[in-house]
């Protein structure tokens, strides 16, 4: 949630991209910051944007989440592949199909 409010810059487009509140994304950042007892933004009544230690924090989680995000468009496009195996049941065809050698 830090990434998408320090990427957007704002609480309220955060919110509207993660499908949460401004208020609970708030307190959620705010819990973090508490936690690491650390400033990770700088907050006006206008905007929002991260501190130093925010900016590092940004840089060490990014190649993190994208490889994340690969990996699941990846595993996305397998549900989409057909795969397994695939077995026919049709009865007096067998033997036509075989030509008379035993299946």
């Amino acid at each position: 949630m830090f990434l998408a409010v320090a990427e957007a810059r704002s609480f309220t487009r955060a919110a509207a991209r993660l499908g949460r509140s401004q208020s609970a994304l708030s307190q959620t950042v705010r819990r973090l910051e508490e936690r690491l007892q650390l400033p990770l933004l700088t907050r006006t009544t206008r905007s929002v944007a991260p501190t130093s230690i925010g900016e590092q924090l940004l840089e060490a989680l990014r190649p993190a989440f994208c490889g994340i995000e690969e990996r699941l468009a990846a595993l996305g496009e397998m549900r989409e592949r057909p795969a397994g195996g695939l077995r026919l049941t049709a009865g007096g065809m067998r033997r036509k199909l075989c030509c008379g050698q035993p299946c």
